[in-house]
């Protein structure tokens, strides 16, 4: 079955690549051992280096390519294979909604036993290049060198501002040409890069916690606004102001121009103070004749316009009349519950960040939206039987929970509440089987429909709609 190379090295030939998982690696058997190959696509002929054995399964890498599959293509962006957040531009992106579609229905049929054979057609995204309207960047003074980098034999500029390599904390792949946010994106990253390095500001250590540029954010929204967030270390005041000004001039397209000091260990700043250096502290986004105010802390769909398409999906399976009390579970900053006010009679929004239900009430004041309310606090404590006793039962509820899921003692409540409908959006179709398989003691699935947020990656997200059974 394999063969030994010097160093205990396991190199098994001629694995046929049969599936991908759901992690989006792809799927080989030799004899009874099931190989998650990385990189791997359906249809490919491989000589697999194991680099994990368990006793059923094994993880490798590709050692030698002998057939690729006629459902690969060439990555796009010079980066792959390095950079971790496009894993799938190796394949065409209608194979990877084939895929996406095909794991949904496998986790909801094997971990929670539902009958899929009505599921709809995954929804893919308009567009699989420059779709994010967030991203964040690294500054380090530990720059990832690849092979090519380490057989020229030279002093390398340490320097990067980019994203973390897969595994590696301490270890930032520089990049040059991102094709995941729009421009200004790259202009405004490469600027910042280049006036660091000819103004000797230092790039922030990682293992040492010093220097003065630590992270970078950049936002840009649907409507043409663009927030920029530095976030600095250990700088001397004439070092923010002088980044400061340059972007505020080289960039006048900038709409809020921010910056932040943080000294942690960690690079969280949802406990830092956020200072405006230029514009407002906050940029606007639109949905459906909606605005919805965003700041560097908010949460908001990172593919604004496939949200959309999401929320109308939600809508469009929860079929209101204009009557409902819609219960908006893991509500955020309120998108959902926003966005279906003019459809219902009232929205309940709940969730746990506190920041997200201020900017969620924000929103509704906003729009003059006036049948919304809002609560933060741990869902499983605050739905409780005198809170729904206080509030009404609902007719629909929505929940959208995080990857984990939804806690036992909320699918309980659920099962106690008997509203007429559920409408389940997740992003881990593992976890939402798990608790549909609980829910299916009151109630069916009835409609189905995966929808593409994240193109090139394994990520899907999955909309359900239950209904109470008669």
């Amino acid at each position: 079955m394999s063969r030994r190379k010097p160093g205990t090295v396991t190199i098994i030939p001629n694995v046929h690549i049969i599936d991908i998982a759901e992690e989006g690696k792809g799927v080989g058997k030799a004899d009874e051992l099931v190989i998650f190959v990385d990189k791997a696509v359906p249809g490919d002929v491989v000589d697999v280096k194991l680099t994990k054995k368990k006793k059923n399964f094994a993880e490798a890498i590709i050692e030698t390519l002998h057939e690729k599959s006629a459902l690969r293509t060439d990555p796009f962006c010079p980066h792959f294979g390095t950079c971790g957040g496009c894993k799938w531009q190796h394949m065409g992106y209608d194979s990877q909604l084939k895929f996406k579609q095909k794991n949904v229905e496998a986790a909801l049929q094997r971990l929670g036993k539902i009958d899929t054979s009505s599921a709809e057609p995954i929804l893919g995204s308009a567009k699989n290049r420059y779709y994010r309207n967030k991203l964040e960047f690294t500054f380090s003074n530990k720059r990832w060198l690849d092979r090519t980098d380490i057989e020229r034999d030279e002093d390398f500029d340490m320097n990067a501002l980019g994203f973390h390599v897969p595994l590696r904390f301490d270890k930032i792949l520089d990049i040059e040409h991102c094709y995941l946010q729009d421009e200004p994106s790259n202009s405004i990253r490469n600027s910042v890069r280049k006036y660091a390095l000819e103004n000797s500001l230092s790039f922030y250590d990682l293992r040492n916690h010093e220097g003065v540029l630590r992270n970078l954010i950049i936002r840009t929204s649907t409507t043409g606004e663009v927030m920029v967030a530095v976030i600095f270390a250990y700088p001397e005041q004439e070092q923010v102001d002088g980044l400061m000004n340059f972007l505020k001039a080289e960039f006048p397209q900038i709409t809020s121009l921010l910056y932040i000091i943080n000294q942690k260990k960690n690079d969280t700043i949802f406990d830092q103070e956020v200072i405006t250096f230029a514009g407002r502290d906050h940029i606007f986004e639109e949905m459906d004749g909606i605005r919805f105010k965003i700041g560097v802390k908010s949460f908001y769909q990172t593919n604004s316009e496939q949200a959309f398409e999401l929320y109308k999906i939600t809508r469009d399976f929860a079929a209101f009349k204009g009557d409902e009390l819609v219960y908006d579970l893991y509500t955020g900053a309120g998108t959902i519950a926003n966005f279906i006010a003019k459809n219902v009679k009232q929205v309940v929004g709940v969730e746990y960040v506190p920041t997200a239900i201020e900017d969620a009430k924000f929103n509704s004041e906003l729009n003059g939206i006036e049948n919304t309310i809002f609560y933060a606090g741990d869902m499983k404590d605050i739905l409780t039987s005198e809170f729904i006793l206080a509030h009404g039962k609902p007719d629909v509820v929505i929940t959208d929970p995080p990857r984990a899921g939804m806690h036992t003692d909320v699918v309980k409540r659920l099962l106690e509440m008997e509203s007429e409908k559920i409408v389940y959006v997740s992003c881990n179709a593992a976890t939402q089987a798990r608790d549909l398989e609980l829910l299916n003691e009151k109630y069916d699935v009835v409609r189905i429909k995966p929808v593409d947020m994240f193109p090139h990656t394994q990520h899907v997200e999955n909309v359900v709609l239950l209904k109470l059974k008669s």
